[in-house]
């Protein structure tokens, strides 16, 4: 009874999306059509008094501007029926103002994949999580199209309350304090493994400060933590680390275990130099403390810029 009730409920959330996204159309293609802007704003409030009168509030002038909008920028039907079986009309409404076309479809399949509430998908947009993904993707091979969107850079761990002044195990001991969180903040599909992994080689002791698994990509992931800059040395590090996961963890059917450096601050042009992606090695920078809001759009903005200048350098040579 409960899976039926729950079964209705979908399908009754998609039909009227759709239903919103065939009038917004209708509207745009067939009753504007290339209308002066005035004429057209008049024609629109006319439309929604009629349709308000007839059937009900979801036509007032505001919600009707909104399925017009919708039927803008979701060109694709077919991809509108496929969403709309998860996503709800609340969660297209959130996705409306973004200005972007893959980040707001990045949006969408997140919703789509990970059955995302409109509060969740409102806070990864605040977060600029598409942003920062997107960051992260110059580190990663183009062939291995499955890494892409899976890290993000930077990491925003504000959540652990750390304060201005802390050493490597505290940050580890919080970390796993407000493990859930962290996963969340990692992504979906991470899964955590261990906590100083132990690995004797040489007959010499070597700790491994975090080991988490990915389901979907079926590899294990080595995770570093340094409270400072990012130094050419941590990669050999990770690399030795990685080699032994290889020999000793990695099981049948899993594929190469990767690893990421979280850093206080990155080193880009180091990482770029260094090819660490070729290892399977991403480094990214975590914030403990989050700047205004403003602040923070305006860095990620700049981050963002400057992957988006080194992805085309890379090209160039």
């Amino acid at each position: 009874m409960e899976q039926s009730k729950h079964q209705v409920s979908i399908q009754a959330n998609s039909a009227i999306t759709i239903l919103f996204w065939q009038v917004g159309n209708h509207i745009n293609q067939d009753i504007l059509e290339n209308k002066r802007a005035e004429y057209a704003k008049l024609i629109v409030s006319t439309l929604s008094t009629q349709l308000k009168e007839q059937y009900g509030s979801n036509f007032e002038l505001r919600n009707l501007r909104r399925m017009m909008q919708f039927a803008e920028q979701f060109t694709d039907s077919q991809i509108v029926v496929t969403l709309s079986r998860q996503l709800s009309w609340s969660h297209f409404i959130e996705l409306l103002p973004i200005k972007n076309p893959e980040a707001q479809l990045f949006y969408a399949n997140q919703v789509n994949s990970h059955l995302m509430s409109v509060r969740d998908l409102r806070k990864q947009i605040v977060a600029k999580t598409f942003e920062r993904a997107a960051i992260a993707n110059i580190q990663t091979i183009p062939s291995e199209q499955n890494l892409q969107y899976t890290f993000k850079d930077p990491y925003l761990l504000d959540f652990l309350n750390l304060g201005n002044a802390y050493l490597e195990k505290d940050l580890e001991q919080a970390i796993l304090f407000e493990l859930e969180k962290f996963i969340l903040e990692l992504g979906k599909g991470f899964t955590f493994v261990e906590r100083q992994k132990r690995m004797i080689i040489d007959g010499e002791d070597f700790n491994l400060d975090l080991l988490f698994y990915h389901r979907k990509l079926k590899r294990l992931v080595a995770i570093e933590l340094k409270l400072g800059k990012f130094q050419a040395k941590h990669k050999g590090q990770m690399e030795l680390y990685l080699k032994w996961l290889d020999k000793y963890e990695k099981q049948e059917g899993e594929n190469t275990p990767i690893g990421l450096i979280l850093c206080a601050e990155s080193s880009r042009e180091q990482i770029e130099l260094l090819e660490m992606h070729k290892d399977g090695i991403m480094v990214a920078e975590y914030w403990t403390e989050l700047p205004p809001k403003k602040q923070f759009e305006e860095k990620i903005h700049l981050l963002l810029t400057e992957a988006k200048e080194r992805i085309e350098r890379k090209k160039m040579l």
